[in-house]
């Protein structure tokens, strides 16, 4: 008597190495056979990655590939069982067979010069059986990785994505920035599409190594579907797998591999863009199809250079802004032309000039005009990179102070790019000077749904709502990032700036003093504090604070404007309207704040004061 596993339309032969499905042969590999039966075999339950080596490949090394091949010609032969997939995979595990099989013992009528039992005789068997599956349940889990060729587009249009970060295949640590890379490059090409939300790279990269289910990623992501994938790095190859999983109801939709040069990668991104857009029956516009099929090969060192550059900026730290410029320049000098390096290096020659996001160690007007300069070349090598067009705004905006061309390349990089998370919430800050708080709101929001697990984001919502004087909402969303983060400096500066704004003097101190620990020593927080001490009276320890950025500036830059604001919540008008007036003469983007803060409550009817609002351009009264 021989075992038979049956599940739907199929026969498994144990004894006789055969799969019947309505009693036609399915021709299949030893492997690939060997691989059904371990699954079918355990059906309902995970099979790790690791059994299936010990299993297949005993006392031999096999890359992942293997494994993945054999699941991808298994995936064909089965295809679904009323629309689920018989093979489930489990993120980074595994895989596992969809309930239903059920087992018998029955001689089959195979000779000794036959392989696979004719048609007759495996409808007689068919007959005998009398068996039926049941209905496969899939509970969790989506299609795996490496898969060699398209599926099918999905029923219903994808409406929102998110590209799970690449795997890094490499064997190689160091390669993790490069994987990283391709994933950010693939969310920012997908990003351009206008009918699809895509989850921006910073929530992302916060999900990298989870083992969470798909279902539970895609509903905290809130989105339809994800893409997965692997890369394989060497010297001068890029090997590159993809695929497209819609989360409710699970279904896959596309995968694919590639095997190309390493100076291809920016073609390819554009090609997996293409295909991705199909899978999830997105109609590409005539200016979406132009900007993918004008992409061009790009210097490999400069590409890397590029990648690392990102990732350095991407920490938003004075010491990692430095790297940042370095690796951009390095970049530029392997590809002159390289469009995205210049706006890369315009937003790292302005990060450590942005006080309020306590990066705060090159003056504005050294830091801004070499960002315009960046900003302005990448825009002369592309006019359609939405990310130029938004460094371009921010520049406009903090240091021309010319709003209504502000808000012009905001609108433009929105346009070409309405995704970019980035550009949304700088967008949001710039309304909110401009005095249009529901605007504001509304584009902090935005920002914050296509990015839901930035910590920058979430913390200068919560910011943004309370200078619109919904003081308790800002204090909610606050404390929401630093539930995701306990550590982050930023959300305990603006939880602190928030208490003040809503004269909790008392309760902004302790967050104003984790804000300058966890910052390791930020200026700006730093005379944060000291106007909560100078508001509750407490003048020695105002003057202490203030003595100390004098001190700190003798070897490094301090922004005048946080000189002013201990001086003027001490009620120093004299020494206040002096340090803001040189805040002024420097360009200071802090000066946006002059409506804001309390601390300048005592001299708005000053005319010096008066002169300095209107310099900055801002609105006489404040909200």
């Amino acid at each position: 008597m021989d075992t038979v596993f049956i599940f739907g339309e199929f026969h498994l032969d144990v004894a006789n190495k055969a799969l019947l499905r309505n009693g036609i042969p399915v021709d299949l590999t030893p492997k690939v056979f060997d691989t059904l039966l371990l699954l079918v075999e355990r059906e309902g339950q995970l099979v790790e990655k690791e059994d299936f080596m010990q299993r297949l490949w005993p006392g031999t090394f096999v890359e992942d590939a293997a494994l993945a091949e054999n699941i991808s010609r298994l995936r064909r032969a089965l295809g679904n069982n009323e629309g689920q997939p018989w093979i489930i995979t489990v993120p980074k595990r595994g895989y596992r067979f969809a309930p239903g099989v059920a087992k018998a013992a029955v001689a089959l009528p195979l000779g000794p010069a036959t392989t696979l039992p004719n048609v007759k005789a495996a409808s007689r068997l068919w007959l005998k059986i009398g068996l039926s599956a049941a209905t496969a349940l899939m509970t969790i889990g989506v299609v795996y990785l490496y898969l060699g060729r398209s599926i099918r587009p999905a029923a219903v249009p994808v409406r929102s994505l998110a590209v799970l970060p690449l795997e890094n295949l490499s064997g190689d640590p160091e390669q993790e920035y490069f994987a990283d890379g391709m994933t950010d490059d693939l969310i920012t090409q997908l990003a351009k599409l206008s009918s699809v939300r895509v989850i921006s790279r910073t929530s992302i990269m916060r999900l990298k190594g989870t083992r969470k289910p798909l279902v539970e990623i895609a509903r905290e992501l809130n989105v339809d579907a994800v893409v997965e994938g692997t890369v394989t790095r060497s010297a001068e190859r890029l090997r590159v797998t993809a695929q497209v999983i819609r989360a409710n109801p699970e279904e896959h939709l596309w995968a694919e591999s590639y095997d190309r040069p390493l100076g291809d990668v920016v073609l390819l991104q554009g090609e997996l863009t293409k295909e991705i857009s199909r899978a999830i029956r997105i109609q590409l516009t005539p200016q979406e199809q132009t900007r993918l099929a004008s992409a061009r090969a790009v210097n490999p060192e400069a590409y890397e250079a590029c990648l690392k550059g990102r990732y350095f900026w991407s920490k938003r730290t004075e010491a990692s802004a430095k790297k940042a410029i370095e690796y951009f320049q390095l970049a530029i000098e392997k590809e002159p032309s390289y469009a995205l390096a210049y706006a890369g290096l315009a937003d790292s020659y302005a990060s450590p000039a942005l006080a309020e996001a306590l990066q705060e160690s090159v003056p504005p007007a050294v830091a801004f005009p070499r960002a315009k300069v960046a900003a302005s070349r990448a825009l002369e090598l592309d006019d359609m990179l939405g990310e130029a067009h938004a460094s371009l705004a921010t520049f406009k905006f903090l240091y021309d102070r010319d709003w209504t061309a502000s808000e012009a390349e905001y609108k433009r990089a929105l346009e070409l790019n309405p995704n970019y998370a980035n550009a949304h919430i700088w967008y949001a800050q710039s309304l909110l000077w401009m005095q249009r708080p529901d605007e504001a709101v509304a584009e902090a929001r935005r920002a914050r749904d296509l990015d839901p697990l930035s910590l920058v984001i979430n913390a200068n919502l919560g910011f943004i709502l309370a200078v619109t004087h919904h003081y308790d909402l800002g204090i909610e969303q606050v404390r929401k990032t630093l539930d995701m983060d306990p550590s982050f400096a930023l959300a305990h500066y603006r939880l602190g700036q928030i208490f003040i704004l809503a004269g909790k003097h008392a309760e902004a101190i302790p967050e104003l003093e984790k804000a300058i620990a966890l910052s390791g020593g930020s200026p700006r927080a730093t005379a944060e504090l000291g106007i909560a001490y100078a508001q509750l009276g407490n003048r020695r320890q105002a003057l202490k604070l203030l003595d100390g950025l004098k001190e700190l500036a003798n070897g490094r830059y301090v922004s005048p404007f946080n000189l002013a604001l201990i001086y003027g919540a001490l009620g120093d008008k004299n020494h206040a309207l002096e340090w803001l007036e040189k805040a002024d003469e420097e360009r200071s983007p802090s000066l946006k704040l002059l409506n804001l803060s309390p601390a300048f409550r005592n001299i708005r009817s000053e005319p010096r004061f008066v002169e300095l609002v209107n310099r900055a351009g801002l609105p006489a009264k404040a909200m």
